[in-house]
């Protein structure tokens, strides 16, 4: 089969075409990053060769000096990115260039306003690479063939940016990747040899392997170039940064080198550089972003730290240096005490891994409680963007489990807002004298969760309780149960119990309140048999005339709607039903002879306390019709 018969055309995926017009003009006033973003790319395939080289050294393919190389053609207007690093195949070059296959894509796109200002802000959380080649392109081609395929298996990709591209088979014998820029009318400042090497210099000076660019030497009196001074200079200084002092480094190069290793373009909030010596020798330099990357929430996209044995690069895996509720941190960490030949396999049992993991966690976490100490307004910015993750650590890291504890914000009935800003230990300080327990509620919502019948007695004795309104906090109370010693107890979960809260005279009112109500108790059990588990006069209500709580060892309501809202098939349980013995309707129900209109207020009880909880009623007509009927007499 012939070449061209290997050629075709191919839509972008809409995805694609937004994000390409976004980041033209998203980024247009900072359009030099293009080169760091292809470099930095470069810089990654050679990265890949090494480690798969590992495993078998014929991938160098009788060249193993592994560069970048960066050209221009001032007559063709165009600057060349080329590598021999792995090289992609067709279907890769399909996979990664044509499409976005990422989770939370989608989420990304519907945060867009259309409004460039604001809809600029959120590129950086999605990431530049590849497609910031076309801020000054107005076309361009790439070239590529993966190691260890046949020169016949090269690939060319082209495209105007504009919807579609073609791709077809090629001859290509080097292996690698090469990018031809077709600059823009007007970017023609890119075709220079000094403005390369200035933003080579800029933003890529600590790439780990030689960036060349040809010379370009002055001519003699004569007008003639010495042939000596003719080839090829490495422009950058091909210098794992971390491997330097930290008194050799400034903050703009620690800036850039991250910009350069998370595809981001906005700088980080901070980050933390250290060399550790002892049994074990590493670096680590790792960040933590300014902003929550797109896809954050997908637990399966472990990236961000990349692993080095002897400035060797290994894998971009953060699984096993970094647990999943710290996938945001970005780094590197480098190592002499492990195997070139290291497996993921290995990695797993390895018990320098294990260490040089831990003490980067506790790392991460310290400087967290550090920047929650002294740069409060700061860490309220952090929690923004990662509090909800951060949320994740108790049940899967029970060693730092007291750590976290302490670094977790929540909004309470006395903060006043939806912001999440009271710590555990800010609760603890103002709890009451005699309050034993810390007091929460879990719920879809803030409006919900602030409204709910379940804080009336709270309320009204000044207890503050804590809204957990986050999909993660049904989890993260299963497995934070208690702090400095005081236990969480939810108010919509078991028998309320306010402990010494409550004095021996209110009590004795309450037991006797609930043999007054025996009947009616047994009354209504017997009426909503088939809807509740239990019926008790409650003291947790001062305004509404019932609440559902669920037993102390049943899973919340909230979290049974949530899973099933998932579409995850939940043996739901029934709900225990509490009535408030001090309100009119109960009062009244208590007096009621009439059997069906007992029926009917007991299920309208129970349907509007579930519609209090947030649930959905089962037969939403019959539940309009009783209450009209009632309208109707009434009117």
């Amino acid at each position: 089969m012939s070449v061209d018969a290997h050629k075709e055309t191919l839509g972008f995926q809409t995805e694609v075409k937004q994000l390409l017009n976004l980041m033209i003009h998203s980024l247009y006033s900072n359009k030099e990053i293009f080169l760091r973003e292809l470099v930095s790319n470069a810089a990654d395939a050679a990265d890949k060769l090494r480690f798969e080289a590992l495993s078998d050294d014929a991938l160098y393919e009788d060249d193993a000096e592994l560069k970048i190389r960066v050209e221009f053609d001032k007559d063709k207007n165009t600057v060349t990115i080329s590598d021999n690093g792995i090289g992609m195949t067709r279907e890769e070059v399909i996979e990664n260039i044509g499409t976005i296959a990422r989770s939370g894509t989608r989420k990304f796109f519907e945060k867009l306003t259309g409004d460039q200002s604001k809809d600029s802000q959120l590129i950086g959380q999605f990431g530049v690479g590849f497609y910031s080649a076309f801020i000054v392109a107005d076309k361009v081609t790439l070239r590529t063939r993966r190691a260890g395929l046949t020169a016949e298996h090269g690939v060319q990709w082209e495209s105007a940016g504009e919807g579609e591209f073609t791709i077809e088979t090629i001859e290509k014998p080097q292996r690698g990747t090469e990018i031809v820029l077709h600059l823009r009318e007007g970017e023609e400042e890119f075709a220079n040899g000094w403005r390369l090497r200035n933003i080579i210099t800029k933003y890529s000076d600590h790439i780990n392997l030689p960036i060349v660019m040809a010379k370009e030497p002055l001519p003699n009196e004569d007008g003639e170039i010495d042939e000596a001074d003719k080839g090829d200079e490495t422009i950058n200084k091909a210098t794992a940064l971390w491997s330097l002092s930290k008194n050799d480094i400034t903050d703009d190069q620690y800036k850039e080198f991250y910009k350069q290793i998370a595809h981001d373009y906005q700088d980080p909030m901070l980050w933390s550089h250290n060399k550790v010596e002892g049994n074990i020798e590493y670096t680590s330099l790792l960040y933590i972003p300014s902003k929550a990357p797109f896809d954050l929430w997908d637990r399966d996209r472990m990236h961000g730290i990349k692993l080095y044995v002897k400035r060797v690069f290994i894998m971009e895996d953060s699984e096993q240096l970094m647990p999943r509720y710290l996938r945001f941190i970005r780094g590197v960490v480098d190592t002499n005490d492990l195997p070139l030949n290291v497996s993921r396999e290995i990695l797993q049992s390895s018990k320098t891994i294990d260490t040089i993991r831990a003490a980067s966690v506790k790392k991460v976490l310290s400087e967290l409680s550090k920047l929650a100490k002294n740069e409060p307004e700061q860490y309220a910015e952090f929690w923004k963007e990662f509090g909800q993750v951060l949320k994740e650590g108790p049940g899967e890291d029970f060693a730092n489990k007291e750590t976290l504890a302490k670094l977790f914000r929540f909004a309470t009935t006395e903060s006043g807002s939806s912001d999440q800003t009271v710590s555990l230990e800010d609760y603890v300080s103002r709890m009451k004298d005699k309050q034993e327990k810390i007091y929460y509620i879990t719920a879809e919502s803030y409006a919900a969760a602030k409204n709910s019948p379940h804080l009336e007695v709270f309320r009204k004795k000044g207890i503050e309780v804590l809204l957990l309104t986050d999909r993660v906090d049904e989890w993260l109370v299963n497995s934070l149960t208690e702090f400095d010693d005081k236990h969480l107890q939810s108010v919509a979960k078991g028998d309320l119990d306010l402990g010494e809260l409550e004095d021996e005279e209110e009590k004795k009112a309450h037991e006797e309140t609930d043999k007054n109500f025996e009947d009616l108790v047994e009354r209504v059990k017997k009426s909503l048999e088939d809807k509740v588990k239990d019926v008790r006069i409650t003291h947790r209500l001062t305004d509404s005339p019932a609440c559902l709580v669920a037993d102390n060892y049943d899973m919340s309501m909230n979290l049974e709607r949530m899973l099933k809202a998932a579409g995850q098939d939940v043996a739901g349980t029934k709900p225990i039903m509490e009535l408030n013995p001090e309100h009119p309707m109960v009062v009244k129900l208590k007096d009621e002879s009439d059997e069906s209109r007992f029926t009917d207020w007991t299920s309208i009880l129970f349907d509007q306390a579930l519609l209090a909880e947030g649930g959905q009623l089962e037969d939403p007509a019959t539940y309009v019709k009783r209450i009209n009927e009632i309208l109707l007499k009434i009117a």
